[in-house]
Protein backbone atom coordinates (compact mmCIF):
# COMPACT_ATOMS: atom_id res chain seq x y z
CA UNK A 1 0.00 0.00 0.00
CA UNK A 2 1.57 3.59 -1.07
CA UNK A 3 1.25 6.16 1.16
CA UNK A 4 -1.13 8.12 -0.38
CA UNK A 5 -3.30 5.16 -0.23
CA UNK A 6 -2.59 4.98 3.51
CA UNK A 7 -3.32 8.49 4.32
CA UNK A 8 -6.67 7.86 2.29
CA UNK A 9 -7.61 5.31 4.32
CA UNK A 10 -6.87 6.64 7.33
CA UNK A 11 -9.40 9.48 6.59
CA UNK A 12 -12.39 7.70 5.44
CA UNK A 13 -11.52 5.56 9.00
CA UNK A 14 -11.55 8.63 10.33
CA UNK A 15 -14.89 9.79 8.55
CA UNK A 16 -16.65 6.79 9.46
CA UNK A 17 -15.80 7.02 13.18
CA UNK A 18 -18.59 9.01 13.67
CA UNK A 19 -18.55 8.43 17.40
CA UNK A 20 -14.83 9.40 18.01
CA UNK A 21 -15.97 13.09 18.84
CA UNK A 22 -18.06 11.90 21.34
CA UNK A 23 -15.12 9.61 23.03
CA UNK A 24 -13.15 13.54 23.10
CA UNK A 25 -16.07 14.63 24.54
CA UNK A 26 -16.17 12.32 27.36
CA UNK A 27 -12.65 11.67 28.16
CA UNK A 28 -12.50 15.32 28.53
CA UNK A 29 -15.29 15.48 30.84
CA UNK A 30 -13.40 12.66 32.82
CA UNK A 31 -10.33 15.17 32.81
CA UNK A 32 -12.82 17.63 34.16
CA UNK A 33 -13.89 15.65 36.90
CA UNK A 34 -10.85 14.71 38.14
CA UNK A 35 -9.92 18.47 38.68
CA UNK A 36 -13.02 18.84 40.16
CA UNK A 37 -11.41 16.28 43.04
CA UNK A 38 -8.36 18.43 43.55
CA UNK A 39 -10.31 21.48 43.91
CA UNK A 40 -12.10 19.78 46.33
CA UNK A 41 -9.56 18.37 48.09
CA UNK A 42 -7.45 21.75 48.37
CA UNK A 43 -11.26 22.70 49.47
CA UNK A 44 -11.68 20.29 52.11
CA UNK A 45 -7.79 20.79 53.33
CA UNK A 46 -8.25 24.51 53.60
CA UNK A 47 -11.15 23.79 55.38
CA UNK A 48 -13.12 26.42 52.96
CA UNK A 49 -16.06 24.06 52.59
CA UNK A 50 -18.39 25.96 54.75
CA UNK A 51 -17.34 29.54 53.77
CA UNK A 52 -20.58 29.34 51.52
CA UNK A 53 -23.77 28.75 53.88
CA UNK A 54 -26.51 28.85 51.02
CA UNK A 55 -26.74 26.50 47.96
CA UNK A 56 -28.35 28.93 44.96
CA UNK A 57 -27.72 27.25 41.57
CA UNK A 58 -27.95 30.08 39.58
CA UNK A 59 -28.01 33.04 41.17
CA UNK A 60 -24.45 31.84 43.99
CA UNK A 61 -22.84 31.73 39.74
CA UNK A 62 -21.80 35.12 40.72
CA UNK A 63 -19.45 36.06 43.16
CA UNK A 64 -19.43 38.96 45.72
CA UNK A 65 -18.75 42.04 43.59
CA UNK A 66 -18.41 44.61 46.16
CA UNK A 67 -17.65 45.66 49.61
CA UNK A 68 -21.57 44.95 50.77
CA UNK A 69 -21.75 41.97 49.23
CA UNK A 70 -18.45 40.10 50.70
CA UNK A 71 -19.73 41.02 54.53
CA UNK A 72 -22.84 39.78 53.76
CA UNK A 73 -21.51 36.73 52.70
CA UNK A 74 -18.99 37.01 55.90
CA UNK A 75 -21.49 37.71 58.05
CA UNK A 76 -23.80 34.97 57.22
CA UNK A 77 -20.62 32.81 57.56
CA UNK A 78 -19.92 34.30 61.14
CA UNK A 79 -23.75 32.57 62.21
CA UNK A 80 -21.74 28.87 62.32
CA UNK A 81 -20.21 27.09 64.93
CA UNK A 82 -17.05 26.65 62.74
CA UNK A 83 -16.18 30.80 62.92
CA UNK A 84 -17.18 30.67 66.33
CA UNK A 85 -15.65 28.21 67.42
CA UNK A 86 -12.38 27.95 65.51
CA UNK A 87 -11.93 30.94 62.84
CA UNK A 88 -13.36 33.76 65.10
CA UNK A 89 -9.38 35.67 64.47
CA UNK A 90 -10.64 36.01 60.60
CA UNK A 91 -10.54 38.96 59.15
CA UNK A 92 -12.50 39.65 55.72
CA UNK A 93 -9.81 39.07 53.82
CA UNK A 94 -9.27 36.11 55.32
CA UNK A 95 -12.42 35.17 54.77
CA UNK A 96 -12.19 35.61 50.88
CA UNK A 97 -9.36 33.34 50.92
CA UNK A 98 -11.33 30.39 51.74
CA UNK A 99 -14.21 31.82 50.14
CA UNK A 100 -12.51 31.63 46.84
CA UNK A 101 -11.86 27.90 46.59
CA UNK A 102 -15.53 26.38 47.89
CA UNK A 103 -16.76 29.07 45.02
CA UNK A 104 -14.23 28.15 42.71
CA UNK A 105 -15.27 24.15 43.65
CA UNK A 106 -19.40 24.83 43.13
CA UNK A 107 -18.59 27.00 39.87
CA UNK A 108 -16.94 23.99 38.22
CA UNK A 109 -19.48 21.97 39.16
CA UNK A 110 -21.63 24.09 37.19
CA UNK A 111 -19.48 24.77 33.95
CA UNK A 112 -19.24 20.55 34.54
CA UNK A 113 -22.80 20.68 33.55
CA UNK A 114 -23.17 23.16 30.75
CA UNK A 115 -20.27 21.30 29.16
CA UNK A 116 -22.35 17.81 29.39
CA UNK A 117 -25.45 19.65 28.42
CA UNK A 118 -24.47 21.78 25.19
CA UNK A 119 -22.20 18.88 23.48
CA UNK A 120 -24.93 15.98 24.17
CA UNK A 121 -27.72 18.27 22.47
CA UNK A 122 -25.69 18.96 19.37
CA UNK A 123 -24.39 15.41 18.95
CA UNK A 124 -28.31 14.35 19.51
CA UNK A 125 -28.71 16.59 16.55
CA UNK A 126 -26.02 15.25 14.36
CA UNK A 127 -27.17 12.01 15.11
CA UNK A 128 -24.00 10.48 16.80
CA UNK A 129 -24.89 8.02 18.52
CA UNK A 130 -28.22 6.34 18.54
CA UNK A 131 -31.32 6.60 21.38
CA UNK A 132 -29.93 3.35 23.28
CA UNK A 133 -26.85 5.20 23.78
CA UNK A 134 -28.29 8.31 24.50
CA UNK A 135 -30.18 6.92 27.99
CA UNK A 136 -26.88 5.93 29.19
CA UNK A 137 -25.24 9.23 28.32
CA UNK A 138 -27.83 11.13 29.93
CA UNK A 139 -27.64 8.70 32.85
CA UNK A 140 -24.13 10.14 33.15
CA UNK A 141 -25.83 13.44 33.24
CA UNK A 142 -28.09 12.84 36.43
CA UNK A 143 -25.41 11.24 38.16
CA UNK A 144 -23.57 14.58 38.16
CA UNK A 145 -26.26 16.51 39.33
CA UNK A 146 -26.73 13.75 42.28
CA UNK A 147 -23.58 14.42 42.76
CA UNK A 148 -23.99 17.91 43.24
CA UNK A 149 -26.93 17.18 45.49
CA UNK A 150 -24.57 15.10 47.57
CA UNK A 151 -22.42 18.04 47.60
CA UNK A 152 -24.98 20.34 48.80
CA UNK A 153 -26.29 17.61 51.58
CA UNK A 154 -22.35 17.35 53.11
CA UNK A 155 -21.82 21.53 53.01
CA UNK A 156 -25.05 21.25 55.21
CA UNK A 157 -23.92 19.34 57.93
CA UNK A 158 -21.45 21.71 58.82
CA UNK A 159 -23.60 24.48 59.17
CA UNK A 160 -25.47 24.22 62.27
CA UNK A 161 -23.67 21.79 64.63
CA UNK A 162 -20.35 21.00 63.83
CA UNK A 163 -16.91 22.95 63.05
CA UNK A 164 -17.03 20.61 60.06
CA UNK A 165 -18.95 18.69 57.17
CA UNK A 166 -19.66 15.31 58.29
CA UNK A 167 -17.21 12.66 57.48
CA UNK A 168 -19.89 10.10 56.56
CA UNK A 169 -21.02 12.85 54.04
CA UNK A 170 -17.90 13.34 52.32
CA UNK A 171 -16.93 9.46 52.01
CA UNK A 172 -20.99 9.59 50.16
CA UNK A 173 -19.88 12.81 48.41
CA UNK A 174 -16.27 11.75 47.05
CA UNK A 175 -17.70 7.83 46.43
CA UNK A 176 -20.14 9.24 43.94
CA UNK A 177 -17.34 11.12 42.36
CA UNK A 178 -15.37 8.13 42.00
CA UNK A 179 -17.87 5.80 40.35
CA UNK A 180 -18.99 9.27 38.08
CA UNK A 181 -15.24 9.59 36.97
CA UNK A 182 -15.04 5.46 36.36
CA UNK A 183 -18.06 5.54 34.19
CA UNK A 184 -16.71 8.86 32.13
CA UNK A 185 -13.81 6.42 31.37
CA UNK A 186 -15.25 3.36 30.91
CA UNK A 187 -17.74 3.95 28.23
CA UNK A 188 -15.64 5.56 25.81
CA UNK A 189 -13.22 2.95 26.22
CA UNK A 190 -16.16 0.16 24.78
CA UNK A 191 -17.17 2.68 22.46
CA UNK A 192 -13.49 2.23 20.55
CA UNK A 193 -13.24 0.41 17.43
CA UNK A 194 -11.76 -2.69 16.43
CA UNK A 195 -11.24 -5.67 18.95
CA UNK A 196 -8.01 -5.64 21.39
CA UNK A 197 -5.48 -8.11 21.07
CA UNK A 198 -4.69 -10.76 24.25
CA UNK A 199 -6.46 -14.19 25.71
CA UNK A 200 -9.31 -12.97 27.71
CA UNK A 201 -10.64 -15.34 30.79
CA UNK A 202 -13.38 -14.89 33.18
CA UNK A 203 -11.03 -14.22 35.59
CA UNK A 204 -9.30 -11.95 34.37
CA UNK A 205 -12.69 -9.73 34.25
CA UNK A 206 -13.60 -10.72 37.85
CA UNK A 207 -10.46 -10.12 39.05
CA UNK A 208 -9.59 -7.05 37.64
CA UNK A 209 -13.60 -5.82 38.43
CA UNK A 210 -12.78 -7.03 42.47
CA UNK A 211 -9.50 -4.73 42.40
CA UNK A 212 -12.04 -2.36 41.04
CA UNK A 213 -14.21 -2.72 43.90
CA UNK A 214 -11.05 -2.29 46.66
CA UNK A 215 -9.74 1.06 44.77
CA UNK A 216 -13.28 2.58 45.86
CA UNK A 217 -13.54 1.30 48.88
CA UNK A 218 -10.31 2.52 49.75
CA UNK A 219 -10.79 6.24 48.29
CA UNK A 220 -14.25 6.14 51.00
CA UNK A 221 -11.79 4.71 52.94
CA UNK A 222 -9.14 8.02 52.38
CA UNK A 223 -12.32 10.07 52.76
CA UNK A 224 -13.09 9.13 56.73
CA UNK A 225 -9.35 9.79 56.94
CA UNK A 226 -10.21 13.52 55.58
CA UNK A 227 -13.31 13.71 56.88
CA UNK A 228 -11.72 13.42 60.81
CA UNK A 229 -7.99 14.57 60.07
CA UNK A 230 -6.90 10.88 60.64
CA UNK A 231 -4.02 11.34 59.01
CA UNK A 232 -2.30 14.63 61.01
CA UNK A 233 -1.67 11.60 63.98
CA UNK A 234 0.29 8.45 63.86
CA UNK A 235 2.67 10.31 61.50
CA UNK A 236 5.39 7.08 61.19
CA UNK A 237 5.35 4.47 58.82
CA UNK A 238 5.58 1.59 59.21
CA UNK A 239 4.92 0.91 62.48
CA UNK A 240 1.84 3.34 63.67
CA UNK A 241 1.93 4.46 67.14
CA UNK A 242 4.92 1.86 67.90
CA UNK A 243 3.19 -1.03 66.91
CA UNK A 244 2.37 -3.11 63.82
CA UNK A 245 -0.81 -3.76 65.23
CA UNK A 246 -1.95 -0.29 67.78
CA UNK A 247 -3.89 -0.69 71.12
CA UNK A 248 -6.89 1.22 70.97
CA UNK A 249 -8.76 0.34 67.68
CA UNK A 250 -11.72 -0.96 69.65
CA UNK A 251 -11.96 1.80 72.89
CA UNK A 252 -15.44 3.29 71.31
CA UNK A 253 -18.64 1.59 71.94
CA UNK A 254 -20.69 0.68 70.10
CA UNK A 255 -17.87 -1.06 68.27
CA UNK A 256 -19.03 -0.03 64.79
CA UNK A 257 -18.54 3.59 65.56
CA UNK A 258 -14.40 2.67 65.52
CA UNK A 259 -14.20 2.07 61.78
CA UNK A 260 -15.74 5.45 60.46
CA UNK A 261 -14.96 8.03 63.76
CA UNK A 262 -11.89 6.38 65.57
CA UNK A 263 -8.99 8.29 64.13
CA UNK A 264 -6.55 5.47 64.95
CA UNK A 265 -8.79 2.76 63.83
CA UNK A 266 -9.78 4.71 60.68
CA UNK A 267 -6.06 5.36 59.49
CA UNK A 268 -5.34 1.60 60.54
CA UNK A 269 -7.91 0.53 58.06
CA UNK A 270 -6.59 2.59 55.47
CA UNK A 271 -3.45 1.70 55.54
CA UNK A 272 -4.81 -2.06 55.36
CA UNK A 273 -6.77 -1.77 52.71
CA UNK A 274 -3.16 -0.49 50.69
CA UNK A 275 -1.42 -3.40 52.08
CA UNK A 276 -4.25 -5.42 50.46
CA UNK A 277 -4.34 -3.83 46.89
CA UNK A 278 -0.34 -3.99 46.74
CA UNK A 279 -0.45 -7.69 47.55
CA UNK A 280 -3.99 -8.37 45.44
CA UNK A 281 -1.84 -6.81 42.29
CA UNK A 282 1.38 -8.89 43.33
CA UNK A 283 -0.35 -11.74 42.90
CA UNK A 284 -2.23 -10.51 40.11
CA UNK A 285 0.74 -10.03 37.89
CA UNK A 286 2.16 -13.24 39.33
CA UNK A 287 -0.17 -15.49 37.71
CA UNK A 288 -0.75 -13.37 34.01
CA UNK A 289 3.01 -13.93 34.51
CA UNK A 290 2.84 -17.53 34.39
CA UNK A 291 -0.59 -17.56 32.48
CA UNK A 292 0.57 -15.71 29.26
CA UNK A 293 2.35 -12.58 30.06
CA UNK A 294 1.63 -8.95 29.40
CA UNK A 295 1.00 -9.16 25.59
CA UNK A 296 -2.64 -7.30 24.43
CA UNK A 297 -5.12 -6.26 26.38
CA UNK A 298 -2.83 -7.49 29.73
CA UNK A 299 -0.24 -4.54 29.12
CA UNK A 300 -2.66 -2.49 31.32
CA UNK A 301 -1.58 -4.82 34.38
CA UNK A 302 2.28 -3.91 34.74
CA UNK A 303 0.87 -0.12 34.03
CA UNK A 304 -1.39 -1.00 36.84
CA UNK A 305 1.21 -2.43 39.27
CA UNK A 306 3.28 0.72 38.74
CA UNK A 307 0.78 3.22 39.63
CA UNK A 308 -0.37 1.25 42.89
CA UNK A 309 3.67 1.83 44.03
CA UNK A 310 3.51 5.34 43.43
CA UNK A 311 0.32 5.79 44.85
CA UNK A 312 1.61 3.80 47.81
CA UNK A 313 5.19 6.05 47.92
CA UNK A 314 2.39 9.55 48.38
CA UNK A 315 0.64 7.83 50.79
CA UNK A 316 3.64 7.21 53.10
CA UNK A 317 5.21 10.62 52.17
CA UNK A 318 1.58 12.60 52.94
CA UNK A 319 1.44 10.51 56.25
CA UNK A 320 5.46 11.05 57.51
CA UNK A 321 5.33 14.79 56.30
CA UNK A 322 1.81 15.34 58.20
CA UNK A 323 -0.65 15.81 55.20
CA UNK A 324 0.45 19.27 53.31
CA UNK A 325 -1.89 19.96 50.84
CA UNK A 326 0.75 19.19 47.36
CA UNK A 327 1.08 15.43 48.46
CA UNK A 328 -2.53 14.87 50.01
CA UNK A 329 -4.24 16.05 46.76
CA UNK A 330 -1.83 14.12 44.38
CA UNK A 331 -2.81 10.91 46.66
CA UNK A 332 -6.18 11.90 46.53
CA UNK A 333 -6.02 12.79 42.31
CA UNK A 334 -3.53 9.36 41.94
CA UNK A 335 -6.53 6.78 43.58
CA UNK A 336 -8.90 8.34 40.75
CA UNK A 337 -6.26 7.76 37.80
CA UNK A 338 -5.74 4.29 39.29
CA UNK A 339 -9.36 3.60 39.77
CA UNK A 340 -9.64 4.88 35.53
CA UNK A 341 -6.82 2.54 34.59
CA UNK A 342 -8.71 -0.40 36.26
CA UNK A 343 -11.78 0.67 34.45
CA UNK A 344 -9.96 0.64 31.13
CA UNK A 345 -8.73 -2.24 31.42
CA UNK A 346 -11.90 -3.93 32.58
CA UNK A 347 -13.41 -2.45 29.25
CA UNK A 348 -10.98 -3.56 26.78
CA UNK A 349 -10.89 -7.14 27.77
CA UNK A 350 -14.98 -6.57 27.51
CA UNK A 351 -13.77 -5.81 23.88
CA UNK A 352 -11.25 -8.44 23.73
CA UNK A 353 -14.13 -10.65 24.31
CA UNK A 354 -16.32 -9.56 21.55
Amino acid sequence: MTIVQSAALSRTTFAADRLRPVRLWLYGLAAFVLLMVVVGGITRLTESGLSITSWRPISGTIPPLNQAQWQAEFEAYKQIPQYSVLNSWMTIDDFKYIFFWEYLHRLLGRVLGVLFLVPFFVFLVQKRFTPQLALPLFGLFILGGFQGLLGWWMVSSGLTELTSVSQYRLAAHLTAASILFIALIYLPRALEPGRVGGQVRQFNLWSATVLLILLVVQIAAGAFVAGIDAGMGYNTWPLMDGAIIPDGLGVMQPLWRNFFENALTVQFIHRGLAYLIIAYVAVLLWQQHRNGGFGGVHGWLPRLGLLVLVQIVLGIMTLLHAVPISLAVGHQAMAFMLAGATMAYIADMRRAGR
